[in-house]
């Protein structure tokens, strides 16, 4: 068997997300990713410059895997660890505004043990649901570039594989991600429709499969400050289409 690529090659991701048989293994593996060397730099130097306000933590600084159950029945897709967010917690949407909004709704929707998500160690769980990202380092920008988002895609891939045999819904939260999601989705074994389907707020599909169950699949306004305040994205609007997906899910 030939040898996995260092962590630093583009083809770290590919062989080592292939070879994981189980969640937590993948978990553990993304953790040591060092493939994109601009996401590298920005993530490790904000880690060491902090903002102010978190001066004295010690910064994850590293990539953040998902976040959520293995045998979980929806996913959430977003776009990417928060640099001063999940980049310094460790754990998806974890302690920025973003994160503030989601799990309020997930938890009004009995989808979370609680409605804040401040650390990893709070005690959140998580019902039925997993939290995940087509790119796993904070970029600069919050933008990812097409070709960081192809080198992270193995990930995605091997997570949707992964909960394959449980999860019939995903909410992709914003654009960027339903681009990234759908060839991943592909990999996992689920039919994309030609046209590909089209993003938007509330768009819903369902993918077929020879290997596994029908996927629904929903598309929502990202929870980014830029659509949460100015009133793009409400509460209400987030909820309903949490709703709708875990109704989708049997969640319901």
């Amino acid at each position: 068997m030939a040898p996995a690529p260092p962590s630093g090659s583009p083809a770290f991701p590919e062989h080592r997300a292939r070879t994981a048989r189980t969640l937590p293994v993948l978990d553990e593996r993304i953790t040591h990713c060092r493939a994109c060397p601009r996401l590298v730099e920005w993530r490790e130097e904000t880690a060491r410059v902090k903002r102010r306000a978190f001066a004295g933590e010690d910064y994850w600084g590293r990539p953040v895997p998902g976040f959520g159950p293995s045998d979980a029945r929806l996913a959430i897709i977003g776009l990417a660890p928060a640099a001063h967010g999940a980049n310094r917690t460790g754990r998806m949407f974890t302690g920025d505004r973003s994160g503030d909004v989601l799990y309020a709704a997930l938890h009004a929707e009995g989808l979370a043990s609680q409605p804040t998500s401040v650390r990893r160690d709070d005690g959140l769980e998580l019902y039925g649901v997993r939290i995940t990202a087509p790119v796993h380092c904070a970029p600069p920008a919050n933008k990812p570039t097409p070709g960081e988002r192809d080198t992270c895609r193995p990930w995605l891939a091997a997570e949707l594989t992964l909960l394959r045999p449980t999860v019939r819904a995903v909410v992709v939260l914003g654009a960027f991600g339903w681009q990234a999601a759908l060839p991943a989705l592909t990999a996992a074994g689920w039919e994309v429709p030609r046209p590909r389907p089209v993003f938007g707020h509330g768009a819903h599909t369902v993918l077929t499969s020879a290997t596994a169950s029908d996927l629904h699949l929903f598309g929502c306004y990202h929870v980014s400050q830029q659509n949460t305040f100015t009133g793009r994205l409400t509460p209400a609007m987030l909820r309903a289409v949490l709703r709708d997906a875990a109704r989708a899910a049997g969640l319901r």
